[in-house]
């Protein structure tokens, strides 16, 4: 028999997703007020309710609200955030300009390798300097394990995250989003096999790793030629036989199904619902109007639950370790800077261009995390170095998006500026034979 939540469960149940989605709306809002990404907002809305806060002021409340009818409410709260996530990647899949991305695949994968080689080494190098310091795994387990970790850890770059940022920030469209987004999936996808190896070494026993990368990478291949062929022919289709919310839920189904076939490869669900996204966005058949419909119940319903899980996940309180945070912060953030920074500028991208991809491609999100929940699991980390991770992954996030506004502006001031004095150059000089008197 097929098992039910019971009506207490229920009740625990939308208690739980009216809290998560009012607080991470209206501190999504009030971010979005001041000009700065409402993905912060709604992390930080998690935080508020989650053990760092919530959790230690008024522990009852807390567990009464979270933990009640033995966690059960939340675990099906945590699937609803699961689809939010999937579903967003699918939105910021459709944003995408193949059209853009066909002309900067090369400016892309040459940011996305720097920054991607760079942070990987360093990381990898850093474990070797500091791990009697603030790794205390057990000896049976090679330094090489946690230090692939490490290196992964560092080297993913947030596809979804910075996907909503650059969405919140109105750039996703512009020559620098599209090219921080094509950098981002490449990255992504790059990262999540690394993500992979390490899963496997984490086993005693898993499937063949080459076998699930080389499956992904014959999808990859396969979606955006013939697939892409394919898709536009069942949304054909569904635009002459279905209604509109015919064509929405076609298009949604598209999207779950991508979503199973990767994370079935261990590749993760978002990044197939990421790909099919863009083969969709590309077709005729699903024009501006269903998308904006759809991406307006995404970003505003959905995908909140998602980033506002984000902090529910972690004590900060009583397993921050200030050292173990700064390093982590450090290395995380020089190296990711440098690395996209120098990929940037070997593109052919400006100075100031090149400073905006770097923080883009320097911001962290859910991949961070659910890497450290792995680690944590297989006793590779402690909880004070998965709390550093999760605080880098929100230092990263809140500094993204000011820091890229900053340096495109400074970017479009010094355009304006140039083209201004080569106006002043070309003007003629009225020499006084030619004024008519």
């Amino acid at each position: 028999m097929v098992s039910k939540l019971s009506s207490d469960e229920v009740l625990s149940f939308l208690i739980i997703v009216s809290i998560i989605l009012i607080s991470s709306r209206v501190l999504g809002e009030l971010f979005r007020k001041f000009k700065q990404p409402a993905v912060i907002g709604e992390i930080i809305a998690g935080i508020l309710l989650g053990p760092s806060l919530l959790g230690t002021i008024a522990p009852h409340i807390f567990a009464n609200i979270f933990t009640a009818q033995n966690g059960v409410p939340f675990k099906a709260f945590d699937g609803l955030a699961q689809i939010g996530i999937i579903l967003f990647m699918f939105v910021a899949g459709i944003e995408v300009d193949l059209k853009q991305i066909r002309k900067q695949g090369k400016q892309a994968a040459s940011i996305s390798l720097m920054g991607l080689i760079f942070p990987f080494a360093l990381g990898f190098g850093a474990v070797c300097f500091f791990y009697d310091k603030i790794f205390s795994a057990p000896s049976n387990i090679s330094i090489a394990i946690p230090a692939m970790f490490f290196g992964t850890a560092l080297s993913i770059t947030a596809l979804s995250v910075i996907a909503k940022i650059l969405l919140d920030l109105d750039i996703l469209r512009s020559k620098i989003g599209n090219l921080i987004l094509t950098a981002a999936m490449i990255d992504d996808f790059l990262g999540w096999i690394l993500f992979s190896i390490i899963i496997q070494l984490m086993k005693p026993v898993g499937q063949n790793v080459f076998w699930s990368v080389s499956m992904v990478l014959i999808y990859t291949i396969f979606i955006i030629t013939i697939g892409r062929w394919i898709v536009n022919k069942i949304l054909f289709i569904a635009d002459k036989f279905l209604s509109t919310g015919g064509v929405i839920t076609v298009a949604v189904c598209l999207c779950l199904l991508s979503a199973i076939y990767t994370e079935y490869l261990g590749v993760r669900g978002i990044f197939g619902a990421f790909l099919m996204g863009v083969v969709v966005g590309d077709s005729k058949f699903f024009p501006e109007l269903l998308q904006k419909n759809l991406h307006q119940f995404v970003l505003n319903i959905v995908a909140p639950l998602f980033f506002a899980s984000i902090g529910l996940r972690v004590n900060f309180v009583t397993n921050f370790n200030i050292e173990i945070v700064a390093i982590i912060l450090l290395i995380a953030c020089l190296a990711k800077l440098i690395g996209a920074g120098v990929g940037a500028r070997m593109s052919g991208l400006s100075k100031n261009e090149s400073y905006a991809v770097a923080f883009g491609m320097n911001s962290r999100g859910s991949q961070e995390i659910v890497l450290g929940t792995l680690a944590l699991q297989a006793k590779i980390i402690d909880e004070p170095i998965f709390v550093g991770l999760v605080v880098m992954t929100i230092v990263t996030i809140l500094i993204a998006g000011p820091f890229m506004r900053y340096y495109l502006n400074k970017h479009d001031a010094a355009i304006a500026k140039k083209s201004s004095a080569v106006s002043v150059i070309k003007q003629p000089e009225i020499k006084p034979a030619d004024i008519n008197v």
